[in-house]
């Protein structure tokens, strides 16, 4: 009793309600506001779900398309929730004349499942690796961009028997791959991992504003090149399935994503070549990394291109994937 007294006590000393309300209410105003931005970014439906299919893993439904006949060639997009299997489309025709071409879109991207889960490098090698055995079927090329490549060199260096040739498109830096979370990056991650604060945070980081900044200044050498269908498409696959990329970004951020490819990278039988855009900052630094870790690695330089050659200068992209593979 005295205990209940001391706190009703305390209440009128320090009325709570209208704080609480007000918090409450801000709060119901920002979930609607969430709901609202996804609802708009997705209504033209871009990205269709109904000229592919979905191979139904562990974690999550993972979408692919499949056309082309020949030997198998998996292509994988970078990882971020604003990529997608989209990233490869002005190769696909091309490149299905001589293959059978797997395009699919990483758990947390795209058409694929986007769970609440802390997305991890073993994730993807686990995900990759189910794919080429249980959809495939049988040993494969594969072409893998940026951070996703990492994916590709642990998944070949712990199930060697899945891949042939492998083509890394802008990799990571082996370098920073190897940095690993601390205090800062898991703050990162758990403000994002918030249900609606977070929500609104990643809002904001994947605006159209924002990946109209990433496509001329990051992805494209020359900006008149980043056709408007582009930033569109990209928009919608941050959106999809209810923001839920925003655990994928918050484990990108938080560098969870991140592991020392080194080892592996020294030990891989298989041959390698990397394409980088010449344009890209630290391109030359970033092969020297690679050949130097495995002299037998080719690299190459792609003129007038940055991040993604695939969508920049594909012509010729496809002439160096038509001669490797």
């Amino acid at each position: 009793m005295k205990n209940q007294l001391m706190w009703e006590e305390f209440e009128m000393k320090h009325d709570f309600k209208t704080p609480l309300l007000l918090s409450g209410i801000s709060l119901g105003v920002l979930h609607t506001m969430n709901r609202c931005i996804s609802a708009v970014a997705t209504v033209h439906g871009l990205l269709n779900k109904h000229n592919g299919t979905y191979y139904e893993w562990r974690f999550g439904n993972v979408f692919y398309t499949k056309s082309g006949s020949g030997s198998p060639l998996l292509l994988l997009h970078d990882a971020s929730p604003i990529s997608s299997s989209y990233e490869w489309k002005e190769l696909i025709q091309k490149l299905s004349a001589d293959h059978t071409v797997y395009a699919l879109d990483l758990l947390g991207c795209g058409r694929s499942g986007k769970p609440n889960l802390t997305y991890t490098n073993f994730l993807y090698v686990q995900m990759i690796s189910d794919f080429v055995k249980n959809v495939i079927g049988g040993k494969t090329d594969v072409a893998a961009s940026g951070l996703t490549g990492s994916f590709v060199v642990m998944a070949c260096y712990t199930n060697s028997e899945l891949f042939n040739k492998i083509m890394l498109i802008n990799p990571e830096s082996p370098e920073k791959l190897s940095r690993v979370p601390g205090h800062r990056s898991k703050i990162r991650k758990l403000i994002l991992d918030l249900p609606i604060v977070g929500t609104a945070v990643y809002h904001l980081l994947c605006r159209r504003e924002n990946i109209a900044y990433i496509f001329t200044e990051r992805y494209f050498k020359n900006p008149f090149k980043a056709q408007k269908k582009y930033m569109d498409l990209y928009y919608e696959s941050a959106h999809l399935s209810y923001n839920g990329g925003k655990y994928l970004l918050s484990s990108i951020n938080g560098m969870y994503l991140n592991i020392n490819i080194v080892k592996a990278l020294s030990e891989i039988n298989h041959s390698i070549f990397i394409v980088l855009g010449e344009s890209k900052q630290d391109a030359k630094a970033i092969g020297a990394e690679y050949t130097k870790i495995n002299p037998s690695i080719e690299a190459e330089f792609i003129r007038s291109a940055k991040q993604l050659p695939q969508l920049e200068t594909p012509e010729a992209l496809y002439e160096d994937m038509r001669i490797f593979f």
